[in-house]
C-alpha cells in the first residue's frame, strides 16, 4: 500500500528524533576513556554516566508520554527534542565528575521520552499492513544514531583546527543539532489522526488501563529489560574495549562501529519487514538465536577486520529484534495510553538493565581488563533469555490501532 504525504514525513519526524536521539547517548560511548583521564578517575566511574542515563529514561518516558497522551503526539514530541538537544550540548561544560553525571541523568530524562512519543505518531497514522516495515526503519534511528557518532567520532576527534584540537566536549556540544528538526515537525507533521478522534471520547485513567492490563505490563517491562541488556550489553562498552583491550586508533574504532551499524541498520529493515510475513514472535525469536554464532567473533577476534564482520552480524541480531518492538509495543498496548504504556514499558525495563554499563565494566576490571568476557557474557545470556522470553507473547500483528 502506498503511503501518503503527510504520513511519510511523520515516519521521517519519527526516525530523525529517534536517530538524533541516539547520537547524543553514543557520542559518549566514544570519549568514556577520555572523560574518565580528564576527571582523574577510572571507566566504571564514567561508566555511571551510562546507568543514569539509562535510568532515568524511565521517568521521562512517563512524563512525556503522560503530555503525549493529553496534548497530542505531536507537542509533546518538538518539547522533547527540544530538552534533549539543550541538556546533551550542556555537558560539555561540565567542571568535574558530579556535574557531568547530573547532566547526563538529566538527559536521560529527555531521552527517555522521544522514542513512545514517535512510535505511537507514526504506528497510529499508517496502514496496520505496513507497521512491520516502518517499525524497522524507526527502530534502525538508533543504529543511524550509533552510525553518525562513529563517523563524527573518526572524522573530527582529535583533529586540530587552528589553534583549538577537537575534544570530548566538542563532541557534546553537536548535540545541539537535533533541535532543528522541531521546525520540520513543526511544519510538515501532522497530529496522530487516532489520538485526534480519542478527542470527542471520554478516555480511562491511565492507572486504571495499567490495572486492567497488569499481567501484559508485567510481561512487557521484564521482556524489553531483556532486549536493552541486549542492546547495550553489545553497544555501549564496545568502544571502549576496542580502544583499551585491542588498543585500536579513533580511525579504526570508528571503522568497526560503522560496519557493525550497517548492519544493524540492515537487521532492523530486514527483520521489521519479514515480521510481518512471519509474525513478530517469530521474527525476534531468529534474530536472537543469529546472535550466538557471532559471539566469538564478535568479542575474541583480534584483527579489525574479523572484529567488524563479527560485529556486523552481532548488530544484524539484536537490531534484527529491535526492529520488531515498535510495532509490537504499539499493538500490545492499549490505546487509551499509547503514548505513555509501550514508552513505560520500555523505559521501566532500560531501567532494570541500566547498571549494565558499571556493571560490565566491573567485570572487566576484576579479570585485568578483559572487556572481551565481559561482553561475551552478557550478550551469550541475554540472546538466550530472549528467545525464551518472548515465547509467551500475544501475537496481535495487523490489529488496528485506535486511541481508546
Amino acid at each position: 500500500m502506498t503511503l501518503t504525504g503527510p504520513q511519510i514525513r511523520t515516519i521521517v519526524a519519527a526516525y530523525l528524533g529517534w536517530t538524533l536521539d541516539a547520537f547524543d547517548f553514543f557520542v559518549l560511548t566514544f570519549v568514556i576513556k577520555d572523560i574518565a583521564k580528564e576527571f582523574g578517575v577510572e571507566v566504571s566511574a564514567v561508566a555511571y554516566a551510562l546507568f543514569l542515563t539509562l535510568a532515568m529514561r524511565f521517568i521521562g518516558a512517563f512524563l512525556f508520554g503522560r503530555l503525549g497522551d493529553r496534548w497530542g503526539r505531536k507537542p509533546a514530541l518538538m518539547l522533547d527534542i527540544l530538552c534533549y538537544s539543550i541538556i546533551g550540548a550542556a555537558a560539555a561544560f561540565s567542571p568535574n565528575l558530579t556535574v557531568f553525571l547530573v547532566l547526563r541523568a538529566l538527559f536521560g530524562v529527555a531521552m527517555g521520552g522521544e522514542w513512545g512519543l514517535g512510535s505511537s505518531l507514526a504506528m497510529e497514522s499508517i496502514p496496520p499492513q505496513t507497521r512491520g516495515m516502518v517499525s524497522g526503519v524507526l527502530q534502525c534511528g538508533y543504529p543511524s544514531g550509533f552510525l553518525l557518532a562513529a563517523v563524527a567520532y573518526g572524522l573530527l576527534y582529535g583533529r586540530t583546527f587552528g589553534d583549538y584540537t577537537f575534544d570530548w566536549r566538542a563532541m557534546f556540544l553537536l548535540s545541539v543539532l537535533p533541535a532543528f528538526v522541531v521546525l520540520f515537525i513543526r511544519a510538515a507533521v501532522p497530529e496522530s489522526p487516532a489520538f485526534e478522534a480519542s478527542q470527542t471520547r471520554a478516555k480511562p485513567k491511565l492507572w486504571a488501563t495499567v490495572r486492567q492490563n497488569g499481567k501484559l505490563v508485567v510481561y512487557m517491562v521484564v521482556l524489553m529489560m531483556a532486549f536493552n541488556l541486549f542492546s547495550h550489553g553489545t553497544q555501549d562498552l564496545y568502544p571502549t574495549f576496542l580502544q583499551k583491550q585491542r588498543h585500536f586508533d579513533p580511525a579504526t574504532v570508528s571503522f568497526i562501529a560503522i560496519v557493525a551499524n550497517l548492519g544493524a541498520i540492515a537487521g532492523g529493515l530486514s527483520f521489521g519487514y519479514f515480521s510481518e510475513k512471519i509474525g513478530r514472535v517469530n521474527a525476534i525469536t531468529i534474530a536472537a538465536l543469529l546472535a550466538l554464532p557471532a559471539l566469538p567473533f564478535w568479542a575474541f577476534s583480534t584483527t579489525p577486520a574479523m572484529l567488524a564482520a563479527g560485529a556486523f552480524v552481532m548488530q544484524i541480531a539484536v537490531q534484527g529484534a529491535w526492529g520488531v518492538i515498535p510495532a509490537h509495543l504499539n499493538e500490545l498496548a492499549p490505546g487509551a495510553a499509547r503514548a505513555t504504556i509501550p514508552a513505560f514499558v520500555y523505559q521501566a525495563g532500560n531501567f532494570l538493565a541500566s547498571y549494565n554499563g558499571p556493571f560490565q565494566a566491573r567485570i572487566a576490571e576484576a579479570n585485568g581488563g578483559d572487556y572481551a568476557y565481559a561482553l561475551a557474557l552478557v550478550a551469550g545470556i541475554v540472546a538466550v533469555a530472549i528467545v525464551v522470553v518472548i515465547r509467551f507473547s500475544p501475537e496481535r500483528r495487523g490489529e488496528p490501532l485506535t486511541a481508546h
